[in-house]
């Protein structure tokens, strides 16, 4: 009965797809999500044509060409096209210029194979100017390429949103896949909003909301660490772990990236963005197999118990670099800064505490950081153990928690253990255990293209996940906006505020 009264509440306009704007329904994932997406391909079909739209954007440039490369030069994508279009009114020997400038890198190391297949795709490879947020050029656009399309929105969320509104699934070529890049909306709203847009056009496995840090390399090194040790899983909770800290510290500036950073902070563009999902892997449950339906749900699970509790002037801290000096460079003033308006208080350094509510983690805090213009270049997950209940007397010297150490670039494993000597063997020391662990074999968003282009949503972010990771810091954003947090300051290349305590012992 219940079946069959979800089969009639469908909407008769897009069969196959609930009207429920709750739960997963919407997504596609209740009533046969590949009944209704544009044409009857599957989501392992291999896609055809790269369209990128923004392609004369800085994304586009700096990240995603030089990615496209190192796949074309391993042989990964064979017959794959490339189309670029933006509001820029370039000719074709400008993305041309781009092309092969990003191609460059790959091609010098890459064999005959690869090189040929980077000169083809670079041969044929064509630019078109055009508004996406006007109704009609971009289907238009659409119609003259080979299907099946993969379609990465490189553009501000509220541009992706416009271009995608003006869209209908009829326009769009057979197995069509969106590639949103994060973040996914600007809100929990937005998100959701976005999310409706989408699903009306494609299936949910047919559309890749983009976490370049999701690389498969860090997400096996961390699954596979986790759930391959049997030493592990039994103190991998609340009994045995004292706290559990995501650092990302960047030694980067500004780097003329106003126009979207003093939008967005490092709250939005790290911390809901990427940080939230590194968190979620260390913290999930065992899944039956790391097939994408087990693995996503195993990840939504976490971020549905996860939160940031009030009061915020406690579980949150925001500050912004003033001028200092990065290795031999000096960094002016976050606020002096082109393009910044210091009257929005954009934050350049974040730390929140997130708490998750379960049977594990209760009353572990998390604590997710993230800062630009830092002294030290830091990107780890640092997993500190309780201390020993009890140290037999007659042992000198100073007994610390050990601590777990995973690096994201370098990509190493560190065990920080206390043991006798040298010297004294009544006397502890700490010592350091070092492995390094398999790098990726290409750049993230060569990773990332791979699974577009092969149909493999593994690494994609799920939709009802993307609106979680907004709900979970909203209340934060609102807290920060109406002044109930200060805003501290650092000197560009310090380790933060003085006032801070130390996230990192060293």
């Amino acid at each position: 009965m219940a079946a069959n009264a979800a089969r009639h509440s469908l909407d008769d306009s897009c069969p196959g797809k609930s009207v429920s704007s709750t739960g997963l329904d919407y997504l596609g994932y209740q009533v046969a999500p590949a009944r209704w997406h544009a044409g009857t391909v599957t989501s392992k079909t291999t896609v055809k044509t790269l369209l990128i739209l923004g392609a004369s954007g800085d994304l586009t440039g700096r990240l995603l060409l030089p990615g496209l490369a190192g796949l074309l030069a391993s042989g990964r994508a064979p017959g794959l096209r490339l189309v670029g279009a933006g509001s820029d009114p370039w000719s074709p020997e400008q993305w041309q210029e781009r092309v092969h400038g990003a191609f460059a890198a790959a091609s010098g190391t890459a064999d005959a194979a690869g090189s040929a297949a980077l000169t083809d795709v670079a041969k044929d490879t064509e630019y078109h100017q055009l508004d996406v947020t006007a109704d009609g050029p971009l289907a238009e656009l659409l119609a003259k390429l080979e299907g099946p399309v993969a379609i990465y929105f490189a553009l501000p969320p509220h541009v992706s949103q416009k271009a995608c509104e003006v869209l209908h699934r009829d326009q769009l070529p057979a197995g069509t896949r969106l590639v949103m890049e994060k973040p996914f909306g600007s809100g929990t709203e937005s998100a959701h909003e976005l999310n409706r847009t989408l699903s009306a056009l494609v299936p949910e496995d047919h559309i890749h909301r983009v976490d370049h840090f999701l690389g498969k390399a860090t997400v096996l090194n961390i699954l596979g660490l986790r759930f391959a040790n049997r030493f592990l899983e039994p103190v991998w909770n609340r009994d045995h772990i004292e706290k559990v800290e995501v650092i990302f510290d960047e030694d980067l500036a500004l780097e003329g990236r106003a126009r979207y950073y003093d939008t967005a902070g490092a709250l939005r563009d790290m911390i809901q963005s990427h940080l939230l999902h590194i968190m979620a892997f260390l913290a999930i449950d065992a899944p039956a197999t790391i097939e994408e339906r087990d693995l996503r749900e195993a990840v939504a699970t976490v971020l549905r118990a996860s939160s940031i509790k009030a009061p915020y002037t406690e579980s949150t801290r925001r500050a912004r670099y003033t001028a200092g000096t990065l290795g031999e460079r000096t960094v002016p003033d976050y606020a002096a800064e082109e393009g910044v308006d210091p009257a929005r208080n954009t934050e350049t350094l974040a730390e929140v505490r997130v708490d998750i509510d379960n049977w594990r983690w209760k009353g572990v805090p998390f604590i997710l950081r993230s800062g630009k213009a830092m002294g030290l270049r830091r990107k780890e997950a640092v997993i500190t153990f309780r201390p020993v209940p009890h140290l037999p007397k007659g042992f000198a010297g100073v007994d610390s928690p050990n601590q777990l150490r995973i690096g994201f670039g370098p990509d190493v494993l560190q065990l920080d253990v206390d043991v006798n000597g040298p010297g004294d063997i009544f006397t502890l020391d700490r010592a350091s255990l070092l492995a390094q662990l398999n790098a990726a074999g290409m750049l993230p968003y060569g990773e990332v293209l791979e699974g577009i282009l092969n149909g493999d949503p593994l690494l994609s972010v799920r939709g009802d996940t993307a609106e979680d990771c907004w709900r979970i810091i909203e209340p934060v954003l609102r807290a920060w906006e109406s002044g109930d947090v200060p805003l501290d300051e650092y000197d560009a290349g310090s380790s933060g505020p003085a006032n801070w305590p130390t996230v990192v012992v060293d």
